[in-house]
C-alpha cells in the first residue's frame, strides 16, 4: 500500500499537500475510494481512504492508527565530512534504511566538495527529500533529520549536550567499535563522525577529542572508502544495540 507523509492532521482526518499530493495524483493516479497510509513523524501511522481531491490538497478520512514499532530505541546519528558526487547521498538514503536518527554534513578541512551559502541550503533540502523517500520506502514512521551544512563548532551545538561521540580512525589501532559501544549508554545519543574521502586531518581528531569527548575507534584492519566507513559504523551501532540482526 502507498505510504504518505502527512502534511496536516486534523480530527478523523489529514490533508496531502504539495509535493505528496501531486505524487498521489499525477504518478500513482490514485482516486477517491482509495486506500493509502500516512505518517507524520510522531511515531504514529494511519491507515486512511482517499475522500477528495483538489486542485491543491487531497483530503483523506483516517480508518485505523496504529502505532508500529519500526525505529530504532537508539538513537544514533551520523556526522558526515561533505563527500563529491552521490556519495552522501547513497549514505543518506542506506543510513535511512537502516534506522539513523538524523546526519548533519560536515565541512572538513579535506572535503573535495565544499558548499556555502545559498548551495549549501538548497543542498540540504535536496538531501532531506532523500531522506524522506527513503524513510517512506522503508516503512519507517519518523524520517531522519538531515541538518544543515555544518562546521566543527555548529556540530556540537546541533545535537543534546549528552550526546556520546565516536570517531571511526584509521590511525586507531587498539580500540575496536564494539569495546568502546559495550561503554556507551544505549538511552543516550550517539554520534559517529565519519571523515571525507581524504579522512580527517589529525587537528580535527584532537579538536572532537577535546570539544566533544570523542573516543576514537577502529572498524578493523581494512581502510574504508567514507560512505562504507558510514553505512559500516551505523550498522555496528545499531546491531549491537539490538535493533539489527
Amino acid at each position: 500500500m502507498h505510504r504518505f507523509k502527512i502534511t496536516e492532521l486534523g480530527e478523523n482526518v489529514f490533508w496531502l499537500r504539495e509535493t505528496e499530493r501531486d505524487h498521489l495524483v499525477r504518478v500513482l493516479r490514485l482516486a477517491p475510494g482509495d486506500d493509502i497510509i500516512g505518517f507524520d513523524n510522531t511515531g504514529a501511522e494511519y491507515y486512511a481512504t482517499i475522500i477528495k481531491i483538489e486542485d491543491k490538497s487531497v483530503t483523506c478520512r483516517i480508518l485505523e492508527e496504529s502505532h508500529p514499532e519500526v525505529e530504532a530505541e537508539t538513537n544514533v546519528y551520523l556526522i558526515a565530512g561533505l563527500s563529491k558526487g552521490e556519495k552522501m547521498e547513497w549514505v543518506i538514503q542506506k543510513g535511512t534504511e537502516l534506522g539513523m536518527s538524523g546526519l548533519i554534513p560536515l565541512r572538513a578541512k579535506r572535503s573535495v566538495m565544499q558548499l556555502e551559502g545559498r548551495k549549501a541550503i538548497e543542498r540540504a533540502e535536496r538531501w532531506q527529500k532523500i531522506a524522506g523517500e527513503a524513510a517512506k520506502q522503508s516503512h519507517r514512521v519518523q524520517e531522519p533529520q538531515v541538518f544543515a551544512v555544518s562546521d566543527w563548532a555548529e556540530v556540537q551545538r546541533a545535537l543534546p549536550q549528552e550526546t556520546q561521540w565516536l570517531i571511526p580512525y584509521e590511525e586507531e589501532k587498539t580500540r575496536r567499535m564494539r569495546t568502546v559501544l559495550a561503554s556507551l549508554d544505549s538511552s543516550l545519543p550517539i554520534a559517529l563522525i565519519i571523515g571525507p574521502e581524504g579522512g580527517f586531518d589529525y587537528s580535527e581528531i584532537s579538536w572532537a577529542q577535546e570539544h566533544l569527548g570523542a573516543k576514537s575507534v577502529s572498524l578493523g584492519s581494512r581502510i574504508l572508502r567514507a560512505e562504507t566507513a558510514a553505512i559500516a559504523a551505523l550498522t555496528i551501532t545499531l546491531a549491537y544495540y539490538g535493533d539489527l540482526g
